[in-house]
């Protein structure tokens, strides 16, 4: 914002509004101007993962409601509450607004902790977007259809997916928004905010308009993911800020004027108030290079590149570890009594937001432990969703025993690896050391199974993960025509999304 010079050489702010800051221009323009190109090679492959990261993201939501903490926050705000046309919930029959019906599949999505996720410098799961994308292209549809007009396709809703993946995942690629306390949910917000708003149909100033009321919304602290106050609204974090998009959205549909500077105003804009004087680093830099940095254009290399939860419902730095420790199993399962040490090699970003020591008091701190996702594997040969509950830890005291027996250290390559960009690896290795002097092999796997790089080999997984969780909720031959159609990329991309929501509806 530019200044003015009083008469006793005193400055004053200007009060001459000035244009969006670059940066929420930069988003309204993707999403309103980029075209993903069926003639590019790339393009395809982003338009076949979406397809799978929607049969990901909605199987996760569907196991989500066998677990009553999760079910407990579902459902209208007023009981009695009835929303005609109302957007539908997966696996349930609520019918809701489509602020509340944001809120209610972006908790199922996230509450098992089992969908997709990115790593960079700031981490998240972009398939939280979906909760919001979902929600209002289900409504939009209905809306249409009442007024005799088209409803949206499933093609509208994949595209949504694949620019909500893009533009948060590449502000994440060189923007850590933990080191500044913040959660990664915020990029959810604004995520969901700019997708939302195109689906709505919103030109270019109302678009800038909504990212702006996202981005001076207040944001949520990362004080419950971690120890000592790791619980169970990081399972409803992401449901809240995808509904609070569409919430911004629904409020600049009528009207609302934007924050043209909600970035960059002096004291009081985002990187002043929130990204800036509370990292120590950043307050040294000159004011220039306190703004985001884009490390590319937006495109759709988020989506081509995601990363699938496939094997374990764990966080995803502990992958690779869940999986050498399935591999370890037989190997220890006969003398657990011998073994003196478990040494844990793995990366730093691991060490920082999933090592713990000591009790723990939920189901939510329990799958944000490595120790922990690795201790049951070592004893059990698998990891599921109900060894995280209090009556599966209560039964096993050999889980902790275990971990006590844990040496967590940090390999430098594979925090290296981690940070490149050509690699993206989530590397951990296990070696289990007995007392009688003897050792099993350390086993190291770099990539999980989720990992672009064994793309071929995860995605047959990742169907039979959702065919096992469409059967967690429906009949059989309402399994068989779900999976028939998501199976089918071009029969789905012409799906009528009020069609597409039908086959969800709980029996």
């Amino acid at each position: 914002m530019s200044t003015i010079s009083n008469t006793q050489n005193a400055t004053v702010e200007s009060n001459i509004r000035p244009e969006y800051d670059d940066e929420i221009q930069k988003i309204a323009d993707y999403v309103l101007s980029y075209s993903i190109d069926d003639d590019s090679p790339n393009s395809a492959e982003a338009w076949d993962t979406a397809r799978y990261c929607l049969m990901d993201t909605l199987g996760c939501g569907l196991l989500a409601l066998r677990f009553p903490e999760c079910t407990k926050h579902l459902g209208p705000e007023c009981r009695e509450q009835i929303t005609p046309h109302g957007a539908r919930v997966p696996g349930t029959s609520h019918r809701l607004d489509p602020i509340k019906a944001a809120f209610d599949i972006g908790c199922m999505v996230r509450w098992l902790d089992y969908n997709d996720t990115w790593l960079a410098a700031e981490w998240g799961h972009p398939s939280d977007n979906l909760g919001g994308i979902l929600a209002v292209a289900d409504y939009i549809s209905q809306q249409n259809i009442r007024q005799n007009k088209a409803p949206l396709l499933m093609r509208d809703v994949l595209e949504a997916m694949i620019m909500a993946h893009e533009i948060q995942g590449v502000l994440a690629l060189e923007n850590s928004f933990n080191r500044v306390g913040l959660d990664h949910v915020f990029l959810v917000k604004l995520a969901s905010t700019a997708v939302v708003a195109k689906l709505y149909k919103l030109p270019r100033e109302r678009i800038m308009a909504a990212i702006s009321q996202a981005i001076v919304d207040g944001q949520a602290l990362r004080t419950y993911r971690h120890a000592p106050n790791a619980g169970s609204r990081k399972s409803w974090a992401a449901g809240d800020a995808t509904s609070r998009a569409v919430r911004l959205v629904d409020i600049t549909r009528r009207g609302e004027m934007g924050i043209p500077s909600a970035l960059t105003a002096p004291q009081w804009g985002f990187y002043d108030v929130l990204f800036s004087h509370t990292n120590k680093d950043l307050a040294l830099k000159p004011e220039e290079e306190r703004r985001f940095t884009f490390q590319r254009e937006f495109g759709s290399y988020v989506m081509e590149n995601i990363l699938f939860k496939i094997s374990f419902p764990a966080e995803f730095h502990a992958q690779t570890a869940c999986e050498a420790a399935v591999i370890l199993h037989p190997h220890v399962k006969d003398n657990i009594d011998d073994i003196e040490k478990i040494v844990l090699t793995t990366h730093d970003s691991a060490i920082r937001i999933i090592s713990k020591e000591g009790a723990l008091d939920n189901p939510a701190d329990r799958d944000h432990c490595l120790q922990y996702m690795v201790a049951v594997p070592l004893l059990t040969g698998d990891l599921m969703a109900e060894n995280y509950e209090d009556d599966y830890h209560e039964q096993h005291l050999s889980i902790d025993e275990l971990r006590s027996k844990m040496v967590v250290v940090e390999d430098a390559q594979y925090s290296a690896d981690y940070h490149d960009p050509n690699k993206r690896s989530i590397a951990n290795a296990i070696q289990v050391f007995f007392k009688d002097g003897s050792h099993t092999e350390k086993v190291a796997v770099e990539y999980p199974i989720g990992h672009k790089r064994r793309r071929k080999e995860g995605i047959p997984v990742l169907k039979a993960k959702f065919r096992a969780s469409l059967a967690t909720r429906f009949i059989d031959s309402r399994c068989a025509d779900i999976f028939a159609l998501c199976d089918d990329q071009s029969r789905l991309e012409q799906t009528p999304v009020n069609e597409f929501m039908d086959l969800f509806v709980a029996n």
